[in-house]
């Protein structure tokens, strides 16, 4: 067999039909096909999972055991394999302390780059902090109050694993006797610590122990220069009775009070608050008289407690009681108006009483009606001492003090309580704020203060990839000779990265974004961008359309990337349906003819030329321009308008802009133009907030005007339609209640007394007990992967005999599920209910889907079509506002084709339609486009262009427009693609 080839031999995984394919090595292959025709079976199920099946298995058992196992793949033979990365949609990260910096290990770099180079400042004063020397502090130790019991400490074990057994054995042998391990104190002529090695620990030297006075300056002086000695500079003072004021007079930025101690020599156990300072001998700043701590590269990790803000530790938020969630009516009496405060409850009505009198107010008046100055002291104390009198059944009580006030004692008590229950009831009234002390940089005021080239690294973290790129372009003239040296290895990476995060499109991302708010596109792309940066040779890539959430211009960008991997020696495996990839693809396999059980065969494979001269490829025919999604003849006129004024939130810039109502509009712009901040942040939640009364925060803006002429707003999105394999398409668009009557009206069933329940595979009755109605077990493998095999009890069908001797024409209520919806469709021909929901999900191309299958099988665009057929079979008034985001991710060409006449169905019936969308196909059958950009991030969020497909085609400035021009008949103007021969026809040519 050559070696230029991998060989894919009897593949069968899922609709595949004993596939014989061979792919090209060091080429870039696209495998496309109509939705469902086993274009992800072969490229994921079949290749890649084979090829990391054959990784893992070649490491040992007890590897094994951490790493996990894939199944192997119902393939006859695979060969010829390359190491398989998968470059997939799932998102980066769902951890908060995950960035795009830490995802794409820039900020690796960075924090090498500010340890190493970077320039501590003074967090209070600014000046560039000095050295500190071994007199200087013990001038500090002895400013402390005379008779003050101290410790002087060497640190030489600071956040470490390991017993130590030889570190103990050395101190003893050079004379030392005492050390703290972990804040404890140990003789070691008396006993050794027994540590856990897989543990970090700390360890200090006790040097000395002494009282302060005038007369112990020498001996103050020679432990000091011991400890400096032993610790490399460093010195731990400990005071287990600090006097007032002591941490000010040692001064210290880890300056901390721990009650831990119980000082053995006094035998004294109880617990007591001590200080621990660290001074060191390298960094002190002499003007405030504070000591910054060694800077390492954990020094600005915010993961980690050395960098870490101690306030938020790390997150950047922090969750503070909110005034608007605790006083949500301002017009209800005052005993009523504190929502989590219920006047029923005694303590509550007694404090409100008392402070109302105080104030001389009458508790029914309205809250917003009273003094400013008094609602503030009802919500944060009052500034007078307040008489509290109240009664028991031994009398009357009486105590004056402050009233605390509503939020400081919501806030005391969340830190306070125990009661889980009463936490989770306070943090309704809480809102996540960030954190006042890092202002939203994450890491702690001494990290923040050191700079490289007059720049902190939260400020580099706060540009967007662009402007970082730039700042570091320019960084290494700026740098003195020694640390353009140091850096320039560092540099060099960081360059490269930011580059490389550019070519992808992703220019205008910051490198303090959270790695949970990426778009599965986004994602996707960060990680090609990592493994371009690894410079990898000789490895297959297979990668889930990436073109997905790109602009044109944007694609045109990735797939200079993409050829960039295959030229370093690389195999790319690319599950694509842009038909602008398939143009630059060295080879394409073409799957099909159909979906679902009647796809899974290769319909061709080979270059272009010779798909476009397949008969029955589909694919071909759109690809040479023989069949196409037409433009309408005509556009709608609109029945009113829709518009937001003034939208802020993140980089829309002020923005004003109209839907028309009764209309298709597309929302269109270059990636990260304001698309989804417009369409989720600010005009759904928007309108749910106004329409529905709810609480849910809108992104900011003035105001919404024309909500008069909608009945109701509907998000469709691509979250899932389930969480649990029991939710299927079936279920979710409640077809199978209808199914379910339907054999509950069968003659055995009436017979036997079954109601529909008994069809219902998620409760007791009619399923299999064995398996819990969901037709598989789960066997662990110990060290193997884990094994999914068919229930034993139902053989796979999720209910008992009893339930299956029930039969309609001929098919077990098993049996339907595993239909297809067309299968289905026609098998229920004579039942119009049924049948017309069966319709509709025809209709958005998935006629190959089964009943049954998992919702969590499903991709994110299915499970927005599922969405889709589901609100298409509600009863509509027409008035309706539906919002769509990418509808066509995963379509075919021939699917997409399906789902637009779809949204003009819906639009005709007079509702309003509006989508986010990048496909061009789909863009110029809208009535309206409503254009953002001009580019993306902070140069973004600003309307570029509006108006019909043919006015904004013909707008200079619009991205969007300039490629349209090459779709667009009545548009006298060449795009970017007028090379490309595609032909137009003026109406539909099915």
């Amino acid at each position: 067999m050559s070696k230029d080839i991998i060989e894919v031999r009897g593949a069968e995984e899922h609709n595949l039909k004993d596939v014989d394919v061979e792919i090209p090595r060091e080429e870039l292959t696209v495998v496309t096909g109509l939705s469902g025709s086993g274009k992800s079976s072969l490229a994921f199920e079949t290749v890649y999972a084979e090829g990391q099946r054959r990784y893992i298995e070649s490491l040992s058992a007890y590897a094994r055991n951490f790493l996990g196992q894939m199944d192997k793949p119902q393939v006859e033979n695979v060969e010829g394999l390359s190491p398989a990365i998968s470059i997939d949609q799932k998102n980066a990260a769902n951890n908060p302390r995950s960035t795009v910096g830490t995802v794409t290990e820039l900020h690796d770099y960075l924090r090498l780059l500010y340890a190493r180079v970077g320039t501590p400042h003074c967090p209070e004063c600014g000046r560039e902090v000095g050295e500190q020397s071994a007199q200087n502090m013990v001038s500090r130790v002895l400013e402390l109050p005379e008779d003050t019991r101290a410790k002087l400490c060497a640190p030489v074990v600071r956040d470490q694993k390991g017993a130590f057994e030889d570190l103990f054995d050395d101190l003893v042998g050079e004379g030392y006797s005492r050390v703290e391990v972990d804040g404890e104190e140990f003789d070691l002529t008396l006993d050794r610590p027994e540590l856990d090695e897989n543990y970090d620990h700390t360890v200090d030297v006790v040097v000395d122990r002494v009282k302060i006075s005038p007369d112990a300056r020498s001996r103050i002086t020679d432990s000091v220069e011991t400890a400096l000695t032993e610790a490399d500079g460093t010195l731990k003072v400990i005071l287990p009775d600090p006097p007032e004021g002591a941490a000010e007079t040692l001064g210290g930025s880890d300056a901390r009070a721990t009650g831990d101690l119980a000082d053995g020599d006094e035998g004294d156990a109880d617990e007591r608050t001590r200080l621990v300072v660290e001074l060191s001998e390298d960094l002190a700043c002499t003007h405030c008289g504070i000591d910054i701590s060694e800077i390492e590269t954990r020094s600005f990790s915010f993961n980690s407690p050395h960098g870490a803000c101690p306030e938020c530790e790390g997150l950047g938020e922090t969750k503070e009681v909110s005034e608007d969630l605790v006083v949500t009516d301002p017009s209800k009496p005052l005993k009523h108006v504190f929502e989590p405060w219920s006047y029923d409850r005694t303590y509550y009505s007694r404090q409100l009483d008392n402070v109302a009198e105080h104030f001389g107010v009458d508790l029914s008046t309205p809250f917003e009606e009273l003094d400013e100055s008094i609602r503030r002291q009802f919500l944060y104390g009052t500034d007078d001492i307040v008489d509290f009198q109240w009664r028991t059944k031994n009398g009357t009580r009486e105590k004056s003090e402050r009233f605390e006030g509503v939020i400081p004692n919501l806030e005391r008590r969340h830190v306070e309580t125990d009661s889980d229950r009463a936490r989770e009831h306070i943090e309704e009234f809480m809102a996540t704020t960030t954190c006042p002390a890092c202002e939203g940089t994450r890491l702690k005021a001494e990290s923040r203060a050191v700079l490289v080239d007059g720049t902190a690294i939260t400020e580099v973290n706060e540009m967007s990839i662009s402007d970082a790129l730039e700042h570091f372009e320019g960084l290494g003239a700026t740098l003195s000779t020694r640390d353009r040296k140091i850096a320039e290895e560092i540099l060099k990476e960081i360059r490269a990265r930011l580059g490389f995060m550019t070519e992808v499109g992703l220019d205008y991302l910051t490198l303090d974004r959270e790695a949970s708010t990426l778009s599965g596109g986004e994602s996707q792309r960060i990680r090609l961008a990592t493994q371009i940066g690894s410079g990898l040779v000789g490895v297959l890539y297979v990668l889930d359309e990436p073109s997905i959430g790109l602009h044109q211009r944007d694609n045109d960008r990735l797939l200079n990337t993409l050829e960039e991997l295959r030229d370093l020696g690389n195999t790319l495996l690319v599950v694509e349906h842009d038909t602008e990839t398939m143009r630059r693809a060295d080879q394409i396999i073409d799957m099909g003819p159909g979906p679902g059980k009647r796809g899974g065969e290769v319909v061709v494979n080979g270059p272009m030329d010779e798909v476009i001269e397949t008969e029955e490829s589909v694919t071909g025919e759109y690809l040479s321009g023989e069949r196409t999604i037409p433009v309408p003849e005509s556009r709608r006129e609109a029945d009113g308008e829709l518009t937001v004024r003034g939208a802020r939130q993140h980089n829309l810039a002020d923005l004003d802009v109209s839907v028309p109502l009764g209309t298709f509009t597309a929302i269109t712009g270059v990636s990260g133009s304001g698309k989804s901040t417009l369409m989720h942040d600010v005009l759904y939640k928007g309108l749910v907030r106004r329409m529905n009364d709810t609480d849910v925060n809108p992104g900011e803006h003035d105001a919404i005007e024309g909500l008069d002429a909608i009945e109701t707003v509907r998000l469709i999105d691509q979250s899932p339609i389930g969480r649990t394999p029991r939710s299927n398409p079936a279920t979710y668009t409640n077809v199978f209640d209808h199914i379910r009557e339907l054999f509950a009206e069968t003659s055995l069933a009436k017979q036997r007394g079954y109601e529909k329940g008994r069809f219902s595979f998620n409760v007791k009755g009619g399923r299999c007990e064995g398996c819990g109605g969901q037709g598989t077990v789960t066997i662990d493998m110990n060290f193997l992967s884990d094994v999914t095999v068919p229930c034993e009890e139902c053989g796979g069908a999720r209910y008992n005999d009893e339930t299956l001797d029930v039969t309609y024409k001929g098919a077990t209520i098993a049996d339907v599920l595993e239909m297809t919806v067309e299968e289905a469709y026609d098998f229920f021909e004579s039942h119009s209910g049924i049948r017309r929901r069966l319709e509709l999900l025809k209709d958005v191309g998935l006629g190959y889907m089964r009943l049954g299958q998992p919702s969590t099988t499903l991709s994110g665009g299915e499970a927005q079509r599922v969405k889709l057929a589901e609100e298409l079979g509600k009863k509509d008034s027409g008035e309706t506002l539906y919002l769509l985001d990418e509808p066509t991710t995963g379509l075919h060409p021939e699917d997409e084709r399906k789902l637009i006449d779809v949204l003009h169905r819906l639009t005709d019936d007079g509702n309003t339609v509006v989508v986010i969308e990048h496909e061009l196909d789909l863009v110029k059958n809208a009535d309206h486009i409503i254009d953002l950009g001009p580019e993306g991030g902070e140069n973004g969020g600003e309307l570029v262009a509006e108006g019909t497909p043919e006015e904004v085609a013909r707008t200079e400035a619009s991205y969007t427009g300039q490629y349209l021009r090459d779709l667009l008949p009545n548009v006298d103007l060449e795009g970017p693609r007028a090379d490309r021969d595609v032909a137009q026809p003026a109406a539909d040519d099915d």
